[in-house]
């Protein structure tokens, strides 16, 4: 039987792929993923079979993917950012682990640089101290739940970072949860917002919690709301660690 690598792409560009990940697609005989994903790596497939899905068919492509491994092709089933962080590592491991032993194909997840840390490192520094990494969608979790994380997340005074904050369908979610934020922290709270972090059309901007969301967010956009001590300073958003400078 084959085996199937779980590769993170990483944010958008190949040059910030990891060694690893570039050889794992390399050595592929098919290679799986969704549509946009797969463009990102298009120079990579040449002579390759190409497992390509929209958005929502992760099931059926995940499904799909351990099959042809099972049958004896090495595949790479590629996820944007770090596999593991709302990727498909999980669901390539569940099902997976329905087939019988002498059937299921070996599993591999090799990591990639997640969107929150390209978002970081165009902001600045504001993830130096403790941080938490919610997502806004509630295709796959109930809002409440949502709303519980946010609202536990900022009495702990993380540093909270958004996935997914707002789309076309879904206008309201953010607006909610800079209400919940307003509950524990500061109105002038530091807020930083990165769209296609690494990508083209890269773009930052600096905010406050109360004002952040008049800017022009979408799922292309990353949110970092900061703690207590953040600050903006020469254009840089910076979560002190404690140091004593």
């Amino acid at each position: 039987m084959g085996k199937i690598v779980v590769v993170g792409l990483g944010p958008g560009s190949m040059e910030q792929m990891t060694p690893r990940a570039l050889k794992a697609i390399e050595e592929a005989q098919v290679v799986a993923g969704y549509t946009t994903y797969i463009k990102l790596i298009e120079p990579l497939l040449k002579d390759k079979e190409v497992i390509g899905t929209g958005m929502m068919q992760e099931v059926d492509r995940c499904k799909l993917a351990v099959k042809t491994a099972s049958e004896g092709k090495d595949t790479a089933m590629v996820s944007s950012g770090d596999s593991g962080v709302y990727g498909m590592a999980g669901l390539i491991l569940e099902i997976a682990e329905t087939y019988p032993e002498e059937t299921r194909p070996k599993v591999e997840i090799i990591a990639g640089l997640s969107a929150v840390n390209a978002a970081a490192s165009v902001l600045g520094a504001p993830l130096m101290h403790d941080f938490a990494v919610i997502s806004l969608s509630d295709r796959l979790t109930e809002w409440d739940l949502i709303c519980k994380r946010l609202d536990c997340a900022a009495q702990a005074d993380f540093v909270i970072a958004l996935y997914n904050p707002k789309s076309k369908t879904r206008v309201k979610h953010i607006e909610e949860a800079r209400e919940i934020m307003l509950r524990y922290k500061a109105p002038s709270t530091p807020v930083g917002i990165v769209k296609n972090a690494s990508r083209p059309g890269e773009e930052k901007i600096l905010s406050t919690l109360e004002n952040f969301t008049k800017e022009d967010i979408d799922m292309f956009s990353m949110v970092i709301i900061g703690n207590s001590k953040t600050y903006i300073k020469d254009n840089w958003m910076i979560t002190p660690r404690g140091y004593h400078v």
